[in-house]
């Protein structure tokens, strides 16, 4: 390692003192995540009430219910205890609300569907924070509760058992980024502790913790980039049976499998069966033991994929096209309307008007007239969570945390909704905060590209917020042959490049920046050389593999 260390390329080094790797032990660290680097569960506030009563329900042979969320880290959570629970001899169930009849988190229904099935302690994971009256409900009807949670808490918590969330403000656990399913995987290593088992035997649901920690965005840092590294090395040696049914519908070959192919393939497929009906087949296919089984439920949720799909194009370009009315007025945020949208996919267009306009965005409709709900999404250094806790007289209920949040409110509260939010947002503003902008980690001459140069930018993986992958800038790079547009509406751009004074080709693909095809051909016209901003990235074509530039941005020097 020292070695390595002494002589690392000076842009591999600039990208890791940007990372905060700015030592010997530091690099060994990042390198080296290594699964015994984790914390102690027991660290976690309220551990040990919670172990315990898991412990004592084992004991007197209680029904446990699992209550999830109908995201996809709710349905890996629910999934995952769901399995653990029965390991370990307990009855156990689970209930997953429906988007549409029950909303978020925890309910009076839902509660009521546990005392009808006999439960007498119920496990919340991925949701509960905030959910005070419904915690005390669940204790005027003589049942036990324990929250898993990873959101910000309010003021006051519920009265409960155990209250598990590292980010609840007298919790001292040394690393607060992780997802629910993270939360949930460190009770059951607890669990374990308390049983006299070995906690290493929890790792057999870190494939469950590394779909989680990739799809609900959450800091690739810390505890995250250990639990998704021996997640995706358990997706490619051993996944469970639901994981591996669906990656294979989805074309996905999960030996070779990554952060960003989980976000883009299995994710937005789990998250289609809450999205458009019901949650709990994705649960319950995560849990299944049945090949049959497992396959009929991928077909039904494949199904639901596609029609997804074609609701969030329709629900995309409406909601675009309002926003670009919005943005005539310059908004600091944009707060976008419209009656009748399909509920399930009111979160992932949100995600892309905000990408656009780059403004934290608001997305609402209603399906009544009366009731608005919907997804709140913010960008870079603007706390969503924050502004909307300034407005929160003017809502109904919301929860979440920095980058996204669900929230509910009258729909005649809507226009002062939008009113209120431009002086929360602005007084976080930085200056040139809503301009986006491309963070650079280094130059990089192509000729320094070598098998050498790329294996030691493959350890900086794990990747996800706060360890993006890097990006270079290229420049005095010429254009080698004609550039082409490509892609059904000709969206993206492909051309070849190298340095001005020689050296390697590389291919570069440029994904939505068939605008920038003109640029491109004045380069070669006139000879002048181009600037790229890119991420090298692998390409398998025909059995081959390649390295490309996979561009940002590009311009003329």
């Amino acid at each position: 390692m020292a070695t390595q260390l002494n002589d690392l390329p000076v842009p591999l080094a600039r990208s890791l003192v940007l990372r905060g790797v700015d030592s010997f032990e530091g690099a060994r660290t990042f390198f080296r995540p290594e699964i015994s680097r984790l914390h102690d569960p027991f660290e976690m506030r309220d551990m040990d009430h919670a172990a315990d009563r898991i412990i004592r329900a084992v004991e007197e042979k209680e029904h446990v219910m699992v209550y999830g969320d109908y995201d996809v880290d709710g349905t890996t959570s629910t999934a995952m205890l769901l399995t653990f629970f029965e390991s370990i001899g307990l009855q156990a169930s689970f209930f997953i609300p429906n988007r549409f009849t029950h909303g978020y988190g925890l309910s009076r229904f839902g509660v009521d569907e546990a005392i009808a099935r006999g439960v007498s302690l119920i496990v919340a994971i991925d949701c509960g924070i905030t959910a005070n009256a419904e915690a005390a409900y669940i204790r005027q009807q003589g049942l036990d509760l324990i929250i898993c949670d990873h959101h910000t808490a309010g003021d006051e918590l519920p009265v409960a058992t155990a209250v598990l969330d590292p980010k609840r403000p007298d919790c001292d656990y040394p690393f607060d980024g992780l997802s629910g399913c993270g939360v949930g995987y460190k009770l059951i290593q607890a669990v374990l502790v308390r049983m006299g088992l070995p906690p290493e035997d929890a790792h057999t649901y870190l494939d469950l913790v590394a779909v989680s920690t990739a799809s609900d965005i959450v800091p690739m840092i810390g505890e995250n980039r250990i639990l998704m590294r021996e997640g995706l090395r358990q997706l490619c040696d051993n996944p469970r049976l639901g994981l591996a049914a669906l990656a294979q519908r989805a074309g996905l070959d999960l030996t070779c499998c990554t952060s960003s192919k989980i976000v883009f393939q299995l994710g937005p497929r789990i998250n289609a069966a809450g999205r458009i009906a019901d949650a709990s087949m994705a649960a319950e296919l995560l849990a299944s033991t049945d090949a049959s089984h497992a396959q009929r439920l991928v077909d039904e949720i494949e199904e639901l994929n596609l029609q997804r799909r074609e609701l969030d194009r329709e629900t995309r370009d409406e909601a675009l096209e309002i926003a670009e009315r919005l943005m005539q007025d310059d908004p600091v945020a944009l707060v976008v309307y419209k009656e009748g949208w399909h509920p399930g996919v009111i979160g992932i267009t949100a995600s892309r008007v905000a990408e656009k306009f780059h403004r934290p965005t608001i997305l609402l409709t209603s399906q009544d007239g009366q009731t608005a709900k919907g997804s709140a999404r913010s960008v870079k250094g603007i706390s969503i969570y924050k502004a909307l806790a300034q407005c929160e007289d003017l809502l109904d209920r919301f929860g979440g945390h920095a980058f996204a949040a669900g929230l509910a409110l009258p729909v005649t509260s809507i226009e002062a909704l939008r009113e209120r939010l431009q002086p929360a947002v602005e007084g976080a503003l930085e200056v040139d905060g809503l301009v986006p902008e491309i963070e650079l980690d280094s130059t990089l001459d192509l000729r320094d590209v070598t098998t050498r140069f790329w294996r030691v930018l493959q350890q900086f993986g794990p990747h996800g917020p706060d360890n993006l992958r890097p990006i270079f800038w290229g420049q005095n790079l010429r254009i080698v042959g004609q550039p082409t547009k490509v892609g059904h509406e000709k969206q993206h751009l492909r051309f070849r490049v190298a340095q001005l004074d020689g050296g390697p080709t590389f291919p570069v693909i440029g994904f939505n920046l068939g605008d920038r095809y003109d640029a491109a051909l004045a380069s070669i016209r006139r000879g002048r050389p181009m600037e790229v901003a890119f991420q090298l990235d692998e390409n398998t074509w025909k059995g081959r593999t390649t390295l490309q530039l996979r561009a940002k941005d590009l311009r003329l020097s």
